[in-house]
């Protein structure tokens, strides 16, 4: 089957999660937009960096729409929501809308009623669609066109449950960073399908955003931390979403892990909090200490992890005066360290930075295989 992804608000660091995941046929078609083949469908929640995903249309969406059946399988014979999103690189607002009423007229002269939302643009925004449960609830359908071609949406991101997972956990700890769901999310998938159950290490683990984020999408949480307050934060998260960890105090470079690891998902040490870009000399000495605890912590773990195990990191990278980032530039130690940088399908590695307007740390993420 074929599905239309709409691309988060970094979509090389979306798209990286979407060639982890479903290989080269993967293919990005507009700055925020991606097509991709899936046997299954593909399921949203799980997905950190997509904002909707939609499959193919094979029919005309008249029949489609009066052929309506819910999970179920009983015909729909309520009032239909209908929704208008086109891609298109000539779509606007106007013509949005007039493909909506021009649906809703079809259907009422078949005697069915519907409700057409309303455009502010040439597409729904991921909120209205959220909002009115557009591919959630039985009859509430939103077309995603692109070009010629008619896509159904059949997953929105759900934007309420990541920011209460991300606000009303009971343990934050701003002076550690707050590592956003969604990113933990595509922290763990750019280590490529895993088997359910698999066990995914977070050698950092901090206040456990990586290990509620595992947890959720069935992987058992592996942490670790060198406070003792950060893996007591973990616990308290975790049990907040009912799930479980195994979770040990330990210096990750120089701890040995007694689990099999089967991936490496992690934010590693980021160094000191900051406001303002930092004077050169602060900004060299943050570099050798995050280039010192993290190399250590992969020439410490490399023994312990078998052939062709991925790894996934988020480091630093610092914004400087000329609103531009530098980076660890740590790629280059990695080989003679028995790792294998991944390279992404149109994809290199000046892609692979994640960050907020502004942001004065930002996070570079690598992806590894233990070769």
């Amino acid at each position: 089957m074929k599905y239309l992804a709409v691309l988060g608000r970094l979509p090389n660091i979306s798209l990286a999660e979407l060639i982890s995941l479903f290989g080269d046929s993967v293919k990005k078609i507009a700055p925020n937009l991606a097509v991709f083949e899936s046997e299954k469908n593909p399921d949203i929640n799980r997905l950190g960096g997509t904002m909707k995903i939609g499959s193919l249309l094979s029919g005309n969406p008249i029949d489609f729409l009066l052929n309506l059946k819910d999970k179920n399988g009983t015909p729909i014979d309520h009032k239909i929501v209908i929704g208008i999103s086109d891609y298109s690189k000539n779509g606007n607002r106007r013509k949005s809308s007039a493909e909506a009423m021009k649906l809703k007229k079809i259907l009422s002269r078949h005697g069915r009623s519907a409700r057409v939302l309303s455009n502010n643009d040439a597409s729904l925004s991921t909120a209205t669609s959220h909002h009115n449960q557009m591919g959630e609830k039985p009859g509430h359908i939103e077309f995603m066109i692109v070009k010629k071609e008619w896509y159904v949406l059949t997953g929105v991101q759900n934007i309420t449950a990541y920011a209460k997972r991300d606000q009303a956990r009971p343990a934050r700890d701003a002076k550690v960073g707050m590592l956003p769901p969604k990113l933990a999310q595509i922290l763990i998938n750019l280590c490529g399908p895993l088997e359910p159950g698999s066990t995914i290490l977070d050698p950092f683990c901090g206040t456990g955003v990586v290990l509620q984020e595992a947890f959720l999408m069935g992987y058992k949480p592996y942490g670790t931390d060198l406070s003792d307050r950060m893996v007591e934060y973990s616990k308290k998260n975790l049990d907040w979403l009912n799930g479980q960890a195994s979770l040990s105090v330990g210096n990750a470079t120089d701890f040995k892990w007694t689990e099999k690891i089967d991936a490496v998902a992690c934010e590693t040490y980021l160094g000191a909090p900051m406001s303002q870009p930092p004077a050169e000399i602060k900004l060299k000495e943050q570099k050798q200490e995050c280039k010192t605890i993290i190399l250590g912590f992969l020439k410490n773990i490399a023994p312990q992890i078998e052939k062709n195990t991925p790894l996934t990191l988020a480091v630093p990278a610092w914004l400087r005066p000329n609103g531009k980032y530098e980076r660890l530039n740590i790629v280059d130690n990695l080989t003679d360290m028995g790792y294998n940088v991944v390279k992404l399908k149109d994809l290199s590695q000046e892609d692979m930075l994640y960050y907020r307007d502004g942001q004065i740390v930002a996070r570079e993420i690598i992806v590894l295989r233990k070769n």
